[in-house]
């Protein structure tokens, strides 16, 4: 950013605007007295006792000697009093600006908790902090992101190192095929991590995204017919009812994955002879996905991190699924890039209830 040529402070400047406003005021009170002056008849007067009586030149001086050293104390006052005054008015931007420098410095913590009634002021005080508030969350949470991001990368990776050892220091020893199924195995989990994080990543970008009409009922229908087969291998019962000509305005690549995360984390995370309810309903403003299952019992706290990178709930470890932890964090990031919400809320009897809002 260019640095921009040195100014006068707006103190300065609402110092000087206030003293010449006094200036100009009393110059135009003194005016007014000297247009009644011309009123006054010409000579000098004397009255039936004899008093002497100015005449209007005799007034006319006076008044102008006088006149100009009035308004030069009311110069000299209104800029001791502006440069006071301002001083007072400007004390919270003060506040503001010391509290962006110390934040530009690295200390993110700093705040400027206004003190007083809510003005003008003190509600751009209060937008600044839930600003910088906002941008400390959103910092924290990429900082662990990169931890848990570096962290689950890491394990394939390390697992795949081991077993190369493993075969290096006893290579009699070794069955090729059993090592390269669990190489194979080991790379595809590693493969699909990475495209679930560049999803994750495109569906948290600020560009605009191509959008269209998206009939979601087939596209919930195409998620269920793609999970039946997990399904049945997990002794799952998955069932879906849609609605008829439900449409959203969306990019489908995105809703189709959002949506197939939802049916696939409902399939995954359930217990043997449970069911998985996929519905589809709209009204006049939006459409909504409803995904339920059974499963282990949830908490209300645990169930508000399960959006979070990399969080799983109680017993969600990789194990059948082998996840990468993303699946809801995709979910909620493809809700916001579409101005909807991923509401989340555990069943009765265990399992979770999540319902995706988006707007028609």
């Amino acid at each position: 950013m260019d640095e921009r040529a040195p100014g006068l402070s707006v103190r300065v400047k609402l110092t000087l605007s206030y003293a010449a406003f006094v200036v100009i005021v009393g110059v135009a009170v003194f005016a007014l007295g000297f247009l009644v002056l011309r009123f006054l008849p010409e000579g000098n007067l004397f009255s039936d006792s004899g008093a002497f009586t100015p005449a209007r030149g005799d007034l006319t001086e006076a008044f102008v000697r006088y006149a100009w050293y009035t308004v030069a104390g009311l110069a000299v006052v209104g800029l001791g009093g502006g440069w006071v005054v301002s001083g007072i008015m400007l004390r919270p931007l003060t506040r503001i600006t010391d509290t962006a420098r110390a934040v530009q410095g690295g200390d993110l913590e700093r705040r400027v908790a206004q003190p007083g009634r809510r003005d003008e002021l003190t509600d751009l005080a209060d937008t600044f902090d839930a600003m910088l508030e906002r941008v400390g969350e959103t910092l924290r949470e990429q900082k662990r992101f990169a931890a848990n991001a570096s962290h689950e990368l890491r394990t394939p990776h390390a697992t795949m190192r081991t077993m190369l050892e493993v075969a290096r220091a006893d290579p009699a020893g070794v069955d090729i095929d059993t090592l390269l199924d669990r190489l194979d195995t080991t790379n595809e989990r590693a493969i699909r991590l990475t495209e679930a994080l560049l999803l994750l990543s495109r569906a948290g970008s600020t560009t605009p995204l191509p959008r269209g009409s998206v009939d979601v009922g087939s596209v919930v229908r195409a998620a269920v017919v793609e999970a039946q087969s997990s399904a049945h291998d997990a002794g799952v019962a998955l069932t879906a009812q849609t609605a008829s000509e439900v449409t959203a305005h969306g990019d489908e690549t995105l809703l189709a994955q959002a949506v197939t995360n939802l049916v696939r984390n409902a399939v995954v995370h359930n217990v043997p002879g449970g069911w998985v309810r996929v519905g589809v309903h709209s009204d006049a403003a939006e459409v909504f996905v409803d995904v339920a299952n059974t499963g282990a019992p949830l908490t209300d706290a645990l169930v508000a991190t399960l959006p979070e990178p990399f969080v799983r709930g109680a017993g969600r470890t990789r194990g059948r699924g082998d996840g990468t932890g993303l699946g809801l964090a995709i979910v909620a990031s493809v809700a916001r890039a579409h101005d909807g919400v991923l509401e989340l809320w555990p069943r009765e009897g265990g399992g979770l209830h999540a319902r995706l809002r988006l707007p028609r």
